[in-house]
């Protein structure tokens, strides 16, 4: 109970110490923005799976980039866009439908990650578990400045497409009426998706960036209902679970990224038993502008 009998050395000394934490939690931060806006349209159009895809398929690019000395951050990027290129191909020429194509990409991601992690032997235990679940606690400096740069691209690609991405999630024919060519904001919410797992990975991992893209905009879901605040509502939540997050992790030595994680899908617990104890029901997260 320390954090109530002595909040000072709980919550605020762990950051004017140590210049990681400050890291960490900022870091964290860029995270929770870059995932939680892109995060929101997932929700809304009932995309998660594909989001759970593309965070695995940034893992060959980080495995391959490792092995040959190259920047993770760049392989991360490289493959999530040609799994992203992927699933746009064979969406316009496979009668098939979406999650089968990203089912069958996810399983080639997955298995070309283990052909080059067994044929190599530079990666070690400790390299795949913070490729797999992140390393915010050794964030620097520089990774930061990249960070910021895959955040501020998800931003105004997302600004960019607002509209399109709102007309798509309500009905793609109408946005085709409309000329708002829904193919093509299909595909820039793919790369947006991609941009920000990227920004992601080096925080959490790509097996837990996916507990960022979904559990702080379903949680907003639950509590408003306009676009726009269920994304600030969604940034608001995730701040939150960083923030307790890295702190629980500092005194508890927990790993960083999956506590973070672990307390954002809480939070998302915690609004839904308190909206049934309340007696209240929620229907389609279908929003408007």
């Amino acid at each position: 109970m320390e954090f109530l009998t002595d909040p000072w050395s709980w919550w605020v000394e762990p950051f004017t110490g140590n210049a990681f934490m400050l890291r960490a939690l900022t870091a964290g931060l860029l995270t929770v923005v870059a995932t939680s806006v892109v995060g929101t349209w997932l929700v809304l159009r009932g995309m998660t799976y594909l989001g759970d895809a593309l965070a695995h398929g940034v893992l060959p690019g980080i495995a391959m980039a490792y092995v040959f000395g190259g920047s993770t951050t760049l392989g991360a990027l490289l493959a999530a866009l040609v799994m992203v290129g992927g699933i746009h191909v064979v969406r316009q020429h496979s009668p098939l439908p979406d999650d089968v194509s990203i089912g069958l990409l996810f399983v080639a991601m997955l298995a070309l990650t283990v052909v080059i992690v067994s044929r190599s032997a530079r990666l070690d235990g400790a390299d795949l578990e913070g490729f797999l679940f992140g390393s915010v606690m050794s964030i620097e400096a520089a990774d930061l400045w990249r960070q910021a740069v895959s955040v501020a691209v998800t931003l105004v690609g997302a600004a960019l497409f607002h509209r399109s991405f709102l007309v798509l999630t309500l009905d793609e024919t109408q946005a085709a009426l409309l000329g708002l060519r829904p193919r093509l904001a299909h595909l820039a919410l793919l790369v947006l998706v991609a941009v920000s797992i990227v920004a992601a990975f080096e925080v959490v991992g790509s097996m837990l960036v996916f507990a960022f893209l979904v559990a702080p905009p379903a949680t907003a879901t639950l509590l408003v209902r306009r676009v726009p605040l269920v994304m600030l509502t969604a940034v608001g939540l995730g701040s939150v679970a960083v923030l307790l997050g890295v702190l629980i992790s500092y005194h508890g030595e927990t790993a960083a990224g999956a506590t973070m994680a672990l307390v954002s899908v809480g939070l998302f617990c915690v609004v839904l038993v308190g909206q049934v104890l309340a007696g209240r029901r929620d229907g389609d997260p279908q929003t408007a502008n």
